[in-house]
């Protein structure tokens, strides 16, 4: 059975130490993004590993972590203004609706959008039917707001 989703949510990713983060519901974007600064592909102990910062120091839940992963690739993305470019691709997990999902998120400058993360058709895709007037179901129930 699909869940309903809104327009917009909040959700955790406990590999970033991310709780109630806000994120848009984007059935227009192929791919889930995630706003992230200085990502670089580095070596370390011999392998090739991916070093980023999430978010920015406006944000609230800005952290100054480095995260460092071994489980990316990359991917030829197009983004909305039609310009493809090439962005780094992360394997996490995402709880919503009090359940955790498996997520690609792509690592994208998100600094001037109002959403540090966008979920798209590939992750919405067989879980969720979108209900364009709704918004914070998931973050409702997780707080029995509903």
């Amino acid at each position: 059975m699909k869940i309903t989703i809104g327009r917009e949510d909040k959700a955790d990713f406990p590999e970033f130490f991310l709780e109630d983060i806000d994120l848009k519901i984007d059935s227009g974007a192929y791919t889930s993004s995630i706003h992230c600064s200085n990502i670089k592909e580095i070596e370390l102990d011999g392998k090739k590993v991916l070093k980023f910062t999430l978010l920015d120091p406006e944000h609230i839940l800005y952290n100054n972590k480095e995260f460092i992963s071994e489980d990316y690739t990359s991917k030829l993305v197009k983004s909305s203004n039609g310009i493809s470019e090439m962005r780094f691709r992360i394997h996490t997990k995402i709880i919503i609706f009090n359940k955790n999902f498996p997520i690609y998120l792509t690592l994208s400058e998100r600094k001037d959008m109002k959403f540090p993360i966008l979920l798209g058709r590939k992750f919405l895709n067989k879980k969720f039917i979108i209900d364009t007037v709704k918004k914070n179901l998931s973050h409702k129930i997780k707080y029995n707001k509903i």
